[in-house]
Parts: structure tokens; sequence; C-alpha cells
């Protein structure tokens, strides 16, 4: 299939067992597939796609005019602890605040205390104060002493330190001696990659400052070679197209920008499959979402409501609270890939520890010994063997028999289907749990939203997991399998920057906030700048981080400076935001804390797929033992890519196709829109 020149835009998406690809030309047509992932060394995966989509699709590279990437590097860096060996310079006498950290413990009876701060960021002999001081107004009250710079710096390297850490007292305020360190390690140690808490992270509270600057210190050399090597192997393969990552705010950056501020990619996977799942629910007149993207090694839950993700300003990595702008995803260790055991009260477990795609599910044959909920769904009749992942990888339902027999029923006195109903019931109620952390936490109903599912696995599991939470629509998108790499396409490139902006609100100027908002702007426009994004519009949007005075922690509230009163309206809505959240608000005095701009730049619009295979969608029937009832199912299969619009499915019934499987039990029906999306509804009891 020959392509003619900037026709094709490319979403890839790597996940811990498959590494997905969503192609979109510029006729709408699409093209989606899965190559295995490569743990050591995930850009390989990536470049196994692109010369797949070129030997065996026939596409040309110089074709592809978009190239966005989803990438757990960041994540998978802090998780298997493979980052740099990181140097802290700190203001002399705060060496420490990085292991001292809160007052906050999750082991308070602990009869040994531990530290909870990530102290493996920079043990105590990798951190050094330098003599200086600056004020909270940001006047210099000690001026920088640069001889103890030199020799904290080279007191680090001998310690090993191969990238460095800056986080001085008060730098948000005034970051000139911050800035002036790193002038004298670029003349000394030009090729010591430097972090500046005063760039990451300009707000107030030491400890959060520190520990994300040390995260974006000891995440940069990973983050930096991958993406280098990634965007030289896509020019290698005459891929021109410019590489452009997704970060955890759900927008995308240029490479070169993203190398310079690394930890905005923390959970850039998941962030991707939230922006493809808003972009569905838009396209289908749904604005309040539950999306459930469930993959080989994790689901990932989260929130849209009124066509807006939820976005928080702090994220959970590894254990340790990051101070990083990022979708409110939820993610738990509940895949496809997930193990199933017995804990020493012989009770049933489903994960958090995964399979993944090496060796990968029992039934994969590739040495896999231990029973997960891939095995439970074979051996419950839900997937066909013969057409996993579109027929290109075969799957063997004796080893899955096998391994659920001795590892879960025999010790559980079950048979072998009762035990894998059990892993896909625990399966579903951490889900269920996990979707009430990111709703009825945040004081949203789940009844009130639609369940969007997308993953490899979110149709086998939607509407268990519906039924579960009393929600009674679900929707299925055309390629759920591959969304997370769709939705990489329809992202916007976006840059938020933010600053700390401490004021009482009452009687303050709103000229005041201008000022700041454009320091700010000024910030941000340079980010899109190094874009070139040529004429594409940018909209630009503020809020504020407010709270109570005498309170320790704050709520993001939306600033629009366009309103007639916007200090009284940033008042109301901050009342409003509280008691949604809390529960209760009062009229008392409140301050801003910090002030945040964000300049988004939308992404082309894509032309909606609604092809239709030729020929008929039922392909058969298949004996399935899930649900509730011990007696098996005679459930319909169908070829999802047949199904035309409009068409109706009643449960028991399988949709297959090449990414996903779709159960649809009995009690529901299913429709298919006429953007091919199925919606899948509970059918009301009769009388």
């Amino acid at each position: 299939m020959g392509v003619a020149e900037g026709s094709l835009k490319v979403g890839v998406d790597v996940g811990g067992t498959f590494t997905d690809f969503a192609c979109v030309f510029d006729d709408g047509s699409r093209l989606a597939f899965k190559v295995p992932s490569t743990p050591a060394d995930p850009s390989q995966a990536v470049v196994d796609g692109v010369r797949r989509l070129i030997g065996e699709h026939g596409v040309a590279a110089g074709a592809i005019s978009v190239f966005s990437h989803g990438t757990t590097v960041a994540t998978n860096a802090v998780l298997e602890r493979k980052g740099a060996v990181v140097g802290l310079l700190t203001t002399e006498g705060f060496r420490d605040v990085l292991e001292i950290g809160r007052q906050m413990r999750q082991r308070m009876y602990s009869v040994r205390l531990e530290p909870e701060t990530p102290v493996f960021l920079a043990p105590g002999r990798r951190r050094v104060g330098v003599k200086e001081r600056v004020g909270p107004d940001g006047s210099v009250i000690t001026p920088l002493d640069e001889d103890s710079v030199v020799r904290a710096v080279e007191h680090l390297l001998a310690e090993g330190a191969t990238s460095l850490a800056v986080a001085l007292l008060f730098s948000f305020a005034n970051p000139a001696h911050e800035r002036r360190i790193r002038e004298i390690v670029a003349q000394r140690w030009p090729d010591l990659p430097v972090s500046l808490s005063s760039e990451i992270d300009p707000v107030f509270r030491e400890y959060e400052r520190t520990v994300i600057t040390a995260f974006d210190a000891y995440i940069k050399p990973t983050v930096d070679a991958y993406l280098a090597n990634l965007s030289n192997a896509l020019v290698a393969e005459n891929v021109s197209a410019p590489l452009r990552v997704m970060q955890s705010r759900g927008g995308l950056a240029g490479a070169a920008v993203a190398r310079r501020r690394p930890v905005r990619l923390f959970l850039s996977g998941p962030a991707g499959g939230v922006v493809g799942g808003l972009g569905e629910g838009e396209a289908n007149g749904e604005s309040d979402l539950i999306t459930v993207d469930i993959g080989g090694t994790s689901c990932d839950i989260a929130l849209i409501s009124g066509a807006k993700p939820l976005v928080r300003q702090e994220g959970v990595i590894d254990g340790f609270t990051v101070r990083v702008p990022m979708v409110d995803v939820n993610a738990i260790g509940s895949g496809g890939g997930s193990i199933a055991w017995i804990d020493g009260a012989g009770g049933l477990k489903v994960g958090p520890h995964s399979a993944g795609s090496d060796p990968g599910p029992a039934c994969y044959g590739r040495g896999g010994a231990e029973a997960t909920v891939t095995d439970a769904s074979l051996v419950l009749g839900l997937i066909d063997p013969g057409y996993f992942a579109g027929g290109t990888l075969a799957l063997d339902a004796a080893r899955s028999h096998a391994v659920i027999k001795e590892k879960v029923a025999e010790p559980l006195s079950l048979s072998v289907e009762a035990a894998a109903r059990g892993i896909h019931r625990v399966l579903t109620a951490q889900m269920a749990e996990g979707i009430r952390l990111v709703s009825i936490k945040q004081g949203f109903d789940p009844r009130d939203f639609a369940l969007l599912a997308l993953g490899g696995g979110g149709g086998l599991h939607a509407c268990a997991l519906a039924e579960e939470l009393s929600m009674r629509k679900v929707l299925v998108p055309r390629h759920p399998g591959v969304l997370s790499a769709a939705g990489l396409l329809t992202a916007p490139v976006e840059h938020e920057v933010s600053a700390s902006f401490s004021r009482p609100l009452k009687d303050l100027d709103i000229d005041e906030i201008r000022r700041g908002l454009t320091t700010l702007d000024t910030e941000a426009a340079a980010l899109m700048a190094d874009e070139r994004l040529g004429d594409a519009g940018t909209t630009i949007t503020y809020s504020a981080d407010i709270c109570y005075v005498g309170q320790g922690y704050h709520l993001e509230v939306p600033l629009d400076l366009e309103d007639t009163a916007p200090l009284g309206k940033l008042y109301q809505d901050f009342l409003a935001l509280h008691d949604r959240i809390y529960g209760h608000s009062v009229e008392g005095a409140t301050r801003i804390v910090n002030l945040r701009t964000v300049h988004r730049a939308p992404s082309e619009a894509i032309p909606p797929d609604i092809r239709v295979a030729a020929g008929v969608a039922l392909k058969g029937t298949r004996r399935v033992v899930a649900g509730e009832g011990t007696e098996p199912l005679e459930a319909r299969v169908y070829d999802r890519g047949r199904l035309v619009t409009r068409a109706t499915v009643e449960g028991p019934a399988i949709l297959e196709q090449d990414d996903t499987t779709t159960w649809i039990p009995p009690g529901w029906r299913g429709v298919v829109r006429d953007t091919l999306l199925i919606l899948l509804e509970r059918v009301e009891d009769e009388g």
C-alpha cells in the first residue's frame, strides 16, 4: 500500500507486555497492531513496529508526518532503581531534608522506624550543604560561597555522583544562587547533568521541592539517553517526523523539551489512555466517564467530568509522593498477567505481581508456571486460544487448566472452573475499589458516569465491574486495545508553568495577579516556541492553588480573568470545590498559594473510522462457564469488525477483534453506534 508524503500519523504506547501502534491516514482509515515489548530496551520494540509498518504494510517512512510516543522509561527507572547516582546540593544545614521528610508515617507502630522518604535517591554521603542563604522574600542573607560549591561537587564526584540536584532554601523566591551553581558546574564539569529546584518546581514546601528535584536528576540521564537513541533510530529508519512524548499532565512535548524536564514524563502511557477516552466520549456525546485501562501488568483508572480529566498536582511513584502535575490515574496491579496466589490465611489473591510478557501467562508456552488472569479467562472460555492478539499468538489451554488446578483449585478444594471464576471475582473487586478511590473519594458518584473500557483486557471485565458498582452503561471503543496509542494522536501540545504566589485573597489587587501570570506566560511561551508549531493556535488557561488561612493543603481552582469579578468567582469556586471533595466548606479567610498557566496547542482533527468489513458477523458459538451460575452458557461469538451501525447484540455473547475481546454477559445488550463504538447497557427486567 503506497502512501503519499505527510499522510500518516503514528501513535506508539509502550506497555509492560505489548507495544501498541495506532496509525491514522488522511482519509480516516486506520491501522492498529501490537508488537511484544522489549523491557531491556523499550526503544527496540518501537523500532520493530516501525519496520513492520514499513515492511509488512508498505508504508513509506517519509509519509509519517506525526510520531507521538507514550513511554514508561521515566517510571521504570524509579521502579527498577536504574537511575543515575545523584549528588544533592542544599543550603548549609539543610542536607537532611530529603531524609527527614514530613511527619506523615505509614508504619506508625513499627518497632524499628525506618525512613519513609526516597533516601535511595541521595544517601547521606551524597548530600552536601553549601554556604549561602536566601530569605523567604528573595533577599540575599548570605552570598553564595563559590569555593564551597567547588569543594562540594568534588566530594560528590568522588562518591560516584553522575547527576547533580540543587535544592537551595527559598530558591523559588530568588533563583540566582542555583543558577550560578549551574554556571560553575558547566565551566568545570560540562558533562555533568544538573537539575535546579527553581526550574523543576519553583514553589514553596522544602521537602517536596527537594524530592522532585532529586527525582529529576535521578532519571535525567536515562530519559535523555532513551529519547536521544530513539530519535536517532527513527532518523536511521528515514522517519523525519518530529518525535513528541506524552507528559503526565496529558499533553505532548517535543523530545528536546522533554529531555530538559524528564520528571514530567511520569505515568506518560496511562495519560494517553485518558486522552483517548476523552476523545471517544466527545465523539459519542458522553462527557462524564470513568476510564478503565486493563493491560498485561496493571489497571489504570481515571475520571473525566464535564469533558475534562481530573488533574492533580501531586502523584505517587513507587509509594513516594512526587509533586508533578499529572492526570489523576489510579494504577493498581490488576492486569491480564497478574498472578493468582494463596496467602497464609488460605485466601485467594490476585496481583500485584505479574508474569508480564516474559515469560508471560502459562498459556503463552514460554515457561510461565504461575496462574494468571489470562489463564483464567482461557479456562472460562472467554478467549479463543487460536485468535489471541489477532491470531499472532497461539495459546495453550491445557497449560492454563493445569496451572490453575495446581496453584489455586486444589489448595482451595475447588473445581478448575470455579477457581477461574474466583480469580475473575477477586480482580473485579480490586478494580471496583480502585474506581471508588477516583470517584467517591473525590466527591463523585460512579453511578452518574459511563464506564469506558480500554486496553487489551478492558472489554472482558467491564460489564462485571459495572455490575459491582451499579453502573448501567459501558462504552467499548472500536479499537480499545490500542486506545492509549490512539490518544497520543488527539492530545494537544501543552506546557504548564507554575510559581509560588503567597498572598491573602481578601483585598488582593487583580493587577498583581496579572503581573505574576505575565511572567509565567513568558516562560510557557518560550517552551511552546521550542516546539516549532508554526501557525497552530494556542489557548491559555489559568488556575490558582487556594486554601484557608492556616490550612496545610490547597486545592487547584480555575481562574477566569475575563469574569467581571474574577477574585470573587475564584473564592466561590473554591468553596464549592472544597465542599465537593471534603463534604463541607465555611466562609472564612483564604489565601492563594501558587499561580499556574497552561499553554495548549490542539492537535489536528482526526476523521472517524466508520469502515465495516464485509461478511457475516456471527462466527459461531462457544461454551462459556463465566458468570454467577455454575451451568455452562452457550455464547454467540461475533467478529467485531463486521458489526454494522445500529446492530444489536444480546448477551451472552463474545465480540472478537485483533486487539481485544469483549464479553457481554446475560442481562446486557450491546448496540453499535454511528462511530462504531459499542454501547453496552443493562436490560431491565420485564414486568
